[in-house]
């Protein structure tokens, strides 16, 4: 078996958007991995971790997690079992199929899924692999920054890392990494979409803080409330982590932009990362005096996503055009 299932992505820099932002900006390409995304860190490693000796393992998940699941669930030679809500697209459904997993569609939203895919691990004796809230994947997210540190150098940092958000996993990945390689002092931009926003909804309440209804269609952000950690790191002295929202509209000029000038084809949910460059959030920030000037360069994760084609492009600018 090998050591991890993940790749060391690319590192690239965008020249078109250092040129909006007036500062190198790097892009951390974690659309290149297997199953699309940056979720195969942190479930490789929990799979690794706690999947040798299982019958099958189980996930809830409206797209990325699960296509990461049944990846490495192949690869291990076990059965995969995905349990998705109905809002996920069908290019999702059939993709998780591709990978030979079992799909089960449970319930609306993600918290729906979930109750299912945690009844399945009581009843079938699955092993039950959460998308967003475990120590183990936090650890195996964390290699995201360890692997920048070390293709930026001794002595190099960037001057902040843009990062999407959705039940902050990624999130708590990137705080543990920027502790591990001693960059502390590296501000985490934690992006959300308005009516996803459940990060953002605990920080200005101080608590944790459950969404009534997803409104958003960046629905790979949609859980309704952020993990516990992910909070506790928003509350952390030593880290610096700022909550901003876009709206769909902006996430979506992000991914369309992004498309056009990079060549690469995201999901609305990693737009709100791309849109606090595009939508000029970091200048804003600069203004306001929570960001310095000049700016070291910037780390964007671009955590990819797979629910994302053409026609699922184009539905959603009709969508949100109109």
């Amino acid at each position: 078996m090998p050591e991890h299932f993940h790749l060391n992505t690319p590192l690239l820099e965008s020249v078109g958007m250092s040129k909006r932002v007036g500062t190198a900006v790097y892009l951390k390409m974690e659309s290149s991995q297997p199953s699309g995304s940056f979720k195969i860190r942190g479930i490789g490693n929990l799979c690794q971790q706690v999947g040798r000796q299982s019958k099958g393992v189980v996930c809830s998940s409206g797209g990325n997690a699960g296509l990461a699941a049944a990846y490495v669930a192949r690869k291990m030679g076990l059965p995969a079992t995905i349990v998705v809500p109905s809002s996920s697209p069908q290019l999702v459904v059939q993709k998780l199929q591709d990978e030979g997993a079992t799909v089960k569609i449970v319930g609306k939203v993600w918290d729906d899924a979930n109750a299912e895919a945690l009844r399945l691990t009581e009843t079938e004796g699955l092993t039950y692999v959460p998308p967003f809230d475990h120590p183990l994947l936090w650890q195996g997210h964390a290699s995201v920054i360890t692997e920048v540190a070390a293709s930026m150098g001794p002595g190099l940092r960037p001057g902040a890392v843009l990062v999407s958000v959705g039940g902050g996993g990624l999130l708590c990945g990137v705080a543990q990494g920027l502790k591990e390689v001693g960059w502390v002092d590296v501000p985490i931009i934690a992006m959300e979409t308005v009516g996803a926003d459940c990060f953002n909804a605990a920080v200005k309440a101080g608590r944790l803080v459950t969404l009534d209804d997803i409104t958003s269609e960046a629905k790979c952000l949609g859980a309704k409330t952020v993990c516990r950690k992910a909070f506790e790191y928003s509350q952390d002295n030593d880290l610096t982590i700022i909550s901003e929202l876009v709206t769909d509209q902006q996430a979506l000029h992000a991914v369309q932009t992004f498309l056009d000038e990079e060549r690469v084809l995201v999901e609305l949910a990693c737009g709100a990362a791309l849109a606090a460059i595009y939508s000029g959030v970091i200048r804003r920030l600069q203004d306001e005096g929570r960001l310095p000037v000049p700016l070291r360069p910037l780390l964007v994760i671009v955590c990819g996503g797979s629910s994302i084609n053409m026609e699922q492009l184009n539905k959603l600018t009709r969508k949100l055009h109109t």
